[in-house]
């Protein structure tokens, strides 16, 4: 049965996503983190492929996700610069969409393993209230929510 992915804006800039997976942090950590891995679940809605999966994990090293509609071909892609890492607990990166609607946003995710379940927590903080807004009005949550429900079936079946 899949968790329930908790959604909450502590403040004016922060949009904070808690899940529990039924899996250890270093496999939580390493499904976030290998492009083979990420482009299996981090998907959204139903119809969309990701083509493009780069990840240079490494303080300074970049990464960028390029997302398909393969029914109608629209595509959108996202990248930033990683900060922090501290596997597998610990991810601070910097992420903006490439179509320049939003400034760049700073991602801290923890991963925290308590009887073989990790919790993740995923903070996303804004330049502002008007931009952490913009971001939750595009629905972005809900598609998290059905990535992570993907991801469920990854660590189902975790790779070699």
């Amino acid at each position: 049965m899949p968790q329930e992915l908790v959604v909450a804006t502590p403040n004016d800039f922060d949009v904070v996503c808690t899940r529990v997976f039924a899996a250890p942090a270093r496999l939580v950590f390493d499904c976030h983190t290998r492009p083979e891995l990420v482009r299996r679940w981090l998907l959204g809605p139903p119809g969309w492929s990701m083509p493009v999966c780069e990840i240079d994990l490494r303080p300074g090293g970049r990464f960028r996700y390029l997302w398909r509609n393969d029914e109608t071909g629209k595509e959108f892609a996202l990248g930033g610069t990683y900060r922090e890492i501290e596997a597998p607990r610990r991810l601070v990166c910097t992420e903006a969409f490439e179509d320049g609607d939003m400034p760049e946003a700073l991602t801290t995710t923890v991963f925290t393993e308590s009887d073989g379940r990790t919790t993740m927590t995923l903070t996303i903080s804004y330049a502002s209230r008007a931009h952490r807004d913009a971001a939750l009005a595009t629905g972005m949550t809900g598609g998290m929510g059905q990535s992570y429900d993907r991801l469920d079936g990854v660590l189902a079946s975790p790779p070699a």
